[in-house]
Parts: C-alpha cells; sequence; structure tokens
C-alpha cells in the first residue's frame, strides 16, 4: 500500500505564495517600463531626498526618445563604459573575471558593471556595495534582459544616467552643460560627457581636469576603433 503524501505545513505554503506574490510585484515595473518611460529613478528620488536642505539643488531630467538624441552619444557611452553591450546577456564574464583576479593580486580595478546592471540598479536600486544590493541588481539586470530588447535598455539609460550633480540623462545635459539639444551633440562633447562616468561629481563636464580631458580622447579612440555608431546597429538601430 502506497502512503499517501503528507501535506505541506501551512506556513510553507504562504512562504511560497509569498515569494510568487514579491516574484510578480518585482517584475511589473520592469514589464512597465518597457512600454512607459519611467518619471524617475531610485538614484534621482534619492538625490531628491538628501537635498532636501540644499537651496539652491535643482534637479534636471527631460525624457527624449533615443531617436532623439545624437547617434554620437549612445556609442560613446558604450566605448566608454561597457563596449561588449550589443553582445552580452546582462553580464560581461571577462570583466568579472579579470575584476576577481585583480582584487586577489591586490590591484586596483574600475569594476565590471554593464549598462544593463546600471540601468537596474539606477532605476530601481540604491548606491553601496552590499551583497543584498548585488544580489537584487543581478536579479533586476536578469528580467531587464529578459523583458527589453537592447535598444530599449540603451534608450532608459541615455535618459537616467547621471552626468553631473543632479543633471540626469542627455537632454539635460546637453541643455546644461552644452545649451544644446541632445539632438546636437558632436562628437567631442559626446566622449567628454562620457568621460565623467561613472563618478560625474568628482569628474566635471564644465571643468574638465587633465585626467577628464585624456579620458574624453581616449573615448574618442574607442569610438572610431569600434566603427562610430554603425557599433549599436544591429541592436539599437
Amino acid at each position: 500500500m502506497i502512503p499517501t503524501p503528507r501535506p505541506k505545513p501551512r506556513w510553507f505554503r504562504r512562504l511560497v505564495l509569498a515569494a510568487l506574490a514579491l516574484l510578480v510585484l518585482s517584475a511589473l515595473p520592469v514589464l512597465l517600463w518597457r512600454f512607459v518611460d519611467p518619471p524617475t529613478s531610485a538614484f534621482m528620488l534619492a538625490r531628491q531626498i538628501q537635498a532636501r536642505d540644499e537651496d539652491d539643488f535643482v534637479l534636471r531630467q527631460t525624457w527624449v526618445a533615443f531617436d532623439a538624441v545624437s547617434p554620437t552619444l549612445p556609442v560613446a557611452l558604450v566605448a566608454a563604459e561597457d563596449q561588449k553591450f550589443p553582445m552580452h546577456g546582462g553580464f560581461d564574464v571577462d570583466a568579472i573575471r579579470s575584476v576577481i583576479d585583480q582584487r586577489e593580486a591586490g590591484e586596483a580595478s574600475r569594476g565590471a558593471s554593464t549598462i544593463s546592471q546600471q540601468v537596474a540598479k539606477n532605476l530601481f536600486l540604491w548606491s553601496g556595495r552590499s551583497w543584498v544590493r548585488k544580489g537584487l541588481e543581478a536579479y533586476y539586470t536578469v528580467l531587464i534582459e529578459l523583458a527589453w530588447p537592447k535598444r530599449r535598455i540603451l534608450e532608459v539609460y541615455v535618459n537616467i544616467v547621471e552626468f553631473g550633480d543632479g543633471v540626469y540623462g542627455a537632454e539635460a545635459a546637453a541643455q546644461h552643460f552644452f545649451g544644446k539639444s541632445a539632438a546636437q551633440l558632436d562628437a567631442s562633447e559626446s566622449a567628454l560627457l562620457a568621460a565623467v562616468l561613472p563618478n560625474p561629481k568628482v569628474l566635471r563636464v564644465d571643468r574638465p581636469s587633465a585626467y577628464v580631458l585624456r579620458r574624453q580622447r581616449w573615448v574618442a579612440r574607442q569610438v572610431r576603433q569600434l566603427g562610430g555608431p554603425a557599433h549599436l546597429r544591429d541592436c539599437c538601430g
């Protein structure tokens, strides 16, 4: 006689249901922002809260469609931050291995976050280096890569990335630093914007240091080696 399986305890069923509810609730905004332009990001909200006692703080951000951004900027950001963006599935495994090797050797490393990871972090999470945040970043990166095409990932990135204190996105940066629209940015200006990442509060677009200018030239060379905006044609054209 086959014994009848014992039913799962009530607490176990509740735990499973709670986990499924959290999964659905976390996936819903990812699916929503696939079709709707997010009005803000977690990083912008955090900066606004931080600036409550700063009378002179102004948050600048204006959403623009991907086609309304000069093609020189997305490729400059990819050249500076994530050259394998068109090919990877959210994570640059080779870069991660390189960072691990450098840290084990006691060498300084710049990090291995892809643009997809930065979108996940900036849009949904908080700054910091805890394992909890890194785990959530990886989780949201997977969801974003599954739900969004590469063009949408890059479109969101160019609209929420911080180029200066309180200056978010391509349109606000172009207007604030160059007095023109994002569509009018030239290759040199785009390389300069990309050069201040990932630390735009220290590295300045309006007062570029010798290091930023060297990095601007490096970004421009990388863009040329990648083939210019054509590098993104297959994934984001």
